[in-house]
């Protein structure tokens, strides 16, 4: 986001030149939200700061729970409160729930030709249908639990070892390799190691999500965006990361091909749907489409529960108490069992309650994917018009004090005896979404951060690099559309007598 300072000089001195060719909007008059000034040209994107999210927060404050901002030539509003966020959600999700386009979403996602950012259409309806029916089943998430266990395992071996050379463990390289390791298994069939992605996963995918998440110059400025972008070095970082991206998909889909022993993994059922063998409603898949689904469940798949781990980590060891209360719990359900399963995770009631708190103060993905209107809709009394972009500001919601107590402490605590949940029907906590937009993998990302976090706890304590204190781990995050720990999060193991 720091580019975007050049953009906005760039853009604003354009906008000196061509300012008296403007129009003013008939949409002046509805009843439009309040919102900031729009500058002419560039609108309000000179307000989005590093971090959009708590910039969209801290305007809210002002402007109101549902507000309207221009971004270049696009017309947005942004929702902040449990409140607006239903109506955009629940209430309206029907009329909401489409996507606008977006140039390197595009691109990466082989012309929308995926679940996330596809518009709404039959299309999205079958593939949606197909995703929760015959991906993202509790079936099918508990038969790839010997795949999680087995790598967990391995990921303990790696730990084992640098707790007995005392070398710190990089938790944001190396938890979205266990991801990665995961979903190459179980969406993929082939392993991580020996394939395209395997020295640079954690590189591209954070890349990835750095292009999905960007505000790009080529959606706001139709004529000079693209340029703007080459400038950047937006441009060149998505066709980087679809490159390598694309090849991996190659790898994947000739591994199945070549080897008709393969069974049952998600390929499996893609493939089957291309050749006709399995129907897709009126649609026959082509290989951009196999392609498009397949760029959903790895990119989601990896980076969601490493993000959420690496986080949960962090949280924990800037707060000594949390871990120390956390880790007793753990250790008394588990006792002296050297192989932890799935089946631990239900009697720790503590561990949950740390999960949901992370989830709440560090959102994955503080700003929902932007949504599109499908026609013209009220909401919260205003007109939001047909086309219009949606922002869903998560990261308003879960920090806005009149609905949390102290919301920016870590305080597992307030979910004791609070039957709020993440899965999409409590409109103050939503890391996941809601509707039907909402991340439909959400069953399997959570079955890996539960068991990852298990053993990590029981097996090892955990201690900073030297000359470090608790309050030195910041809370700083990248942005994207999954927004990563900024600065790594390195922490020492140390062997237990459970280890």
């Amino acid at each position: 986001m720091s580019l975007w300072y050049v953009i906005v000089g760039f853009v604003f001195f354009a906008s000196i030149l061509i300012a008296k060719n403007m129009k003013k909007s008939d949409k002046t008059k509805k009843n439009l939200p309040p919102g900031p000034w729009t500058l002419p040209i560039i609108g309000n994107l000179h307000q989005l700061g590093t971090h959009p999210h708590r910039s969209m927060f801290e305007l809210s404050k002002k402007y109101g729970a549902l507000m309207s901002m221009k971004f270049g030539s696009v017309s947005t509003v942004v929702a902040s409160t449990p409140e607006t966020v239903k109506e955009v959600l629940k209430t309206f999700d029907l009329d909401c729930c489409s996507r606008p386009y977006m140039t390197y979403p595009a691109r990466i996602t082989y012309n929308q030709n995926d679940l996330v950012f596809a518009p709404y259409s039959k299309y999205w309806r079958e593939v949606r249908k197909m995703t929760v029916v015959e991906l993202y089943t509790v079936k099918r998430v508990q038969s790839f639990r010997h795949v999680r266990e087995e790598e967990v395992a391995s990921f303990v071996d790696f730990i084992k070892e640098s707790a007995s050379l005392e070398n710190p463990v990089n938790f944001n390289e190396k938890l979205l390799k266990l991801s990665g390791s995961v979903i190459c298994r179980v969406g993929f069939g082939i392993n991580l190691k020996g394939s395209e992605l395997e020295n640079t996963v954690d590189q591209v995918i954070v890349q990835t999500f750095e292009v999905l998440g960007s505000f790009a110059a080529a959606d706001y400025f139709p004529v000079i965006g693209k340029l703007i972008d080459r400038i950047t070095g937006l441009h060149g970082k998505c066709e980087k990361v679809f490159k390598i991206l694309d090849s991996f998909f190659d790898q994947a889909i000739k591994h199945h091909l070549e080897d008709e022993g393969i069974k049952d993994d998600i390929i499996d059922l893609l493939l089957k749907m291309e050749k006709g063998e399995i129907g897709l409603g009126e649609y026959q898949l082509t290989r951009t489409h196999t392609k498009g689904i397949l760029f959903n469940i790895l990119s989601a798949g990896i980076d969601t529960s490493a993000q959420t781990v690496t986080w949960v980590m962090t949280h924990l060891i800037k707060n000594p108490r949390v871990m120390k209360k956390l880790q007793a719990e753990i250790r008394e359900v588990i006792q002296n069992k050297d192989h932890i399963t799935e089946d631990d995770i239900e009697r720790l009631e503590y561990l949950k309650m740390v999960i949901k708190e992370a989830f709440r103060i560090t959102p994955l993905v503080p700003l929902l994917v932007p949504r599109e209107a499908l026609r013209d809709v009220k909401i919260g009394g205003y007109d939001v018009p047909k086309k219009t972009w949606i922002h869903v500001n998560i990261w308003a919601v879960h920090m806005n004090p009149s609905i949390w107590k102290d919301p920016e402490y870590f305080i597992p605590e307030r979910f004791m005896n609070n039957e709020t949940d993440y899965k999409g029907l409590n409109f103050d906590l939503l890391p996941f979404g809601s509707g039907r937009r909402m991340c439909p993998g959400m069953a399997m990302g959570v079955a890996l951060v539960h068991l990852a976090l298990i053993n990590l706890l029981y097996r090892f304590d955990w201690k900073l690099p030297d000359g470090m204190e608790p309050e030195d781990v910041d809370l700083l995050e990248s942005y994207g559309l999954v927004c990563p720990k900024k600065v790594p999060l390195q922490l020492i193991p140390v062997l237990t007598q459970w280890t």
